[in-house]
């Protein structure tokens, strides 16, 4: 029997092949996988090792590492184009849906097959964007540091997208000729794309219809996001390099390595039996009070979640130990569901959680004024999930743990390393000791030497195999929806699409509280059809000079957001975490959601007060 830290990959993030028949059914390992996976685990390792040289170096000899900066941001661009082709190797890239294996055979056969081809047609088309912009820095011969050309760094991005075509063509269901059909078709796309023809109006809405047909049978999001960028730069006769060079400038930039990172440190802190020792100690703490192991479960899913940045994977870790707990300390079935649920987003908000990270990127936010704008809506949050928690116990006439100061020592004792962890951001970022990147690197350190010498859950060999692995998968996924929808965004941008949405808000609202308003519920609905990274990267640029323009401050409009599809894992459609209950509890799906009603309700009163009282948000920014 597994124990409940030995989780598989975070199923919030609807990777491609989650939940489908037989996914995740793999061949033992070839040579070509542990090479891939030795080098993703080496690049996350040096990236966190480097940052602490820099530290050290600083502080000793009163200079840094020479180049430490530039080949950490680098490293991320190769872990990013690395991990998504190890996400594509195992089926494991996002995408909204795998409509086509509804159909029976022969259909579905043919339609895994077009999907195929499309996607591999995109991969290959930002394979050749990624070779035009090598090919320029070839000629102009820049460094990232001595003897290391930046053309060198840049050629990832062909050779990933490339390796990433490959595989998609190879993970096509129905055997060697579906996919023989597969990478004809891809051929095929690229001449045609390539050729003149697509810069007329029907060739170029048949190549859009076509695109969106693959993407709602199952073909990855970034295919989807490549595919316009590609297609619209193509019909506006724009040199296709533009793309590969909007990707080298985000997933270079000195702020995003903290992603892969604090990735890690959660991925580190899963493999261990962190989940066990939380429990303990909040028991400990607040499990006199009424309502005390419901207490318990939103702060040990906030704590879990803040680290590992997947509230799914805290439902499978913590749920195994809660659930079990509330229905023995005499709390309803319904009530326990939803709030086990519910927690699993609460830790969104806070330092070191990937999405403020993401956010703070898109948007251009100092991530240290992100970590400080969400610290008191998390806790407003928190604390109204912990009043009605409160309420529940007292309504169920649920046990109480009686106090003991011993054992509270003991939890203590035995979590210390695990609860030094938010000190060690926040002290480090806030502190002045280190920069955000710096910060995930000491996390990451600190946590593998915690589990691996201290509590001794896992080897270093089963930690960083495991842990760099699942990163890896993380960070490529995303990573490559975030490239994609950079091009995009650069062309509408260029096309004015931004300006266009701006003129047409101003001259339909015209207040800051309907703005609002407005707001909310546009997120609602983002946050209840698409995941959370897809959407900060998407919607982002569209929306941030329009809350400008109204004198939102950005770092309010960034907690707004966040906030909203937080709400976004607890809502129809998509809602991964009412999917991952019903997994985990083995409830149907209609029994969740009813269970989480109440909770999203709550919450949905504290996301406005978020919203209407800024305050709460900027309270604690330098003035």
């Amino acid at each position: 029997m597994k124990r409940d830290t030995e989780l598989p990959s975070p199923p919030e993030l609807a990777l491609e092949g989650a939940g489908r028949p037989g996914a995740g059914d793999r061949p033992p390992a070839t040579l070509t996988d542990r090479v891939e996976n030795a080098v993703s685990i080496g690049l996350l390792v040096g990236m966190a090792v480097l940052p602490i040289l820099e530290i050290v170096g600083r502080r000793v000899w009163r200079t840094g590492v020479p180049g430490s900066g530039a080949l950490v941001q680098h490293a991320t661009l190769w872990i990013g184009l690395l991990g998504g082709a190890i996400a594509a190797r195992d089926d494991r890239l996002l995408s909204i849906g795998h409509l086509a294996d509804r159909f029976r055979e022969p259909y579905r056969r043919v339609l895994s097959a077009f999907v195929a081809a499309v996607s591999a047609a995109v991969s290959l088309l930002l394979a050749g964007s990624g070779l035009q912009l090598v090919r320029a820095e070839w000629a102009d011969l820049h460094f990232v540091v001595p003897f290391l050309p930046l053309w060198v760094a840049e050629g990832v991005i062909p050779a990933g997208f490339s390796l990433i075509a490959w595989r998609l063509v190879r993970r096509a269901p129905g055997g060697v000729w579906t996919r023989s059909a597969a990478a004809a078709g891809a051929i095929a796309g690229v001449a045609f794309v390539s050729s003149g023809m697509i810069l007329g109006g029907i060739p170029f809405a048949a190549a859009v219809v076509a695109l969106l047909l693959a993407v709602v049978l199952g073909a990855p999001l970034f295919v989807a996001l490549g595919g316009m960028a590609v297609l619209f730069f193509r019909h506006a006769d724009v040199p296709l390099a533009a793309i590969s060079a909007e990707i080298y400038r985000i997933v270079t930039s000195p702020t995003l390595p903290t992603i892969p990172l604090f990735g890690f440190a959660g991925y580190v802190l899963t493999v261990g039996n962190v989940s066990r020792r939380l429990v303990r100690f909040f028991r400990a703490i607040v499990g006199w009070m009424p309502g005390g192991i419901a207490v318990v479960t939103v702060l040990a899913c906030t704590f879990f979640t803040t680290f590992t940045g997947a509230s799914g994977v805290t439902i499978v870790a913590l749920g195994g130990i809660l659930l079990p707990a509330l229905l023995v300390e005499r709390y309803p079935e319904r009530f326990s569901l939803g709030l086990l649920t519910s927690s699993g987003s609460l830790g969104l908000l806070f330092p070191p959680c990937l999405p403020v990270i993401l956010y703070a990127v898109v948007a251009g936010i100092a991530v240290d004024k992100m970590f400080l704008g969400g610290l008191l809506p998390g806790i407003l949050l928190s604390l109204i999930m912990a009043g009605w928690a409160v309420r529940g116990g007292v309504r169920a006439g649920a046990r109480r743990t009686p106090f003991s100061r011993v054992e509270l020592g003991a939890a203590a004792w035995e979590a210390k390393w695990d609860l030094l962890l938010p000190v060690i951001v926040l002290v480090g970022i806030f502190g002045g000791v280190a920069t955000a990147v710096e910060a995930a690197a000491m996390t990451v350190l600190y946590g593998i030497g915690a589990e691996v010498f201290v509590h001794r859950d896992a080897g270093f060999r089963r930690i960083l195999s495991e842990a760099g692995t699942e990163t890896s998968r993380l960070v490529g996924g995303f990573l490559l929806l975030l490239a994609a929808a950079t091009g995009l965004t650069g062309y509408m941008v260029d096309a004015g699409v931004p300006l266009a949405i701006f003129e047409w808000v101003r001259g339909t609202i015209d207040s800051r509280f309907t703005f609002l308003l407005v707001l909310n519920v546009f997120l609602l609905l983002v946050g209840a059809f698409m995941h959370i990274f897809s959407a900060i990267v998407i919607v982002v640029p569209i929306i941030a000079p329009l809350a400008a323009a109204f004198g939102v401050h950005p770092v309010h409009l960034g907690i707004i957001f966040l906030a909203n599809l937080e709400l976004g894992f607890l809502m129809p459609p998509v809602g991964m975490n009412l999917f991952m209950s019903a997994y985990r509890f083995e409830k149907p799906f209609g029994e969740v959601c009813r269970a989480v009603l109440p909770f999203l309700l709550l919450l949905l009163a504290g996301v406005l007060a978020i919203t209407y009282i800024p305050w709460l948000t900027t309270a604690l920014l330098p003035k």
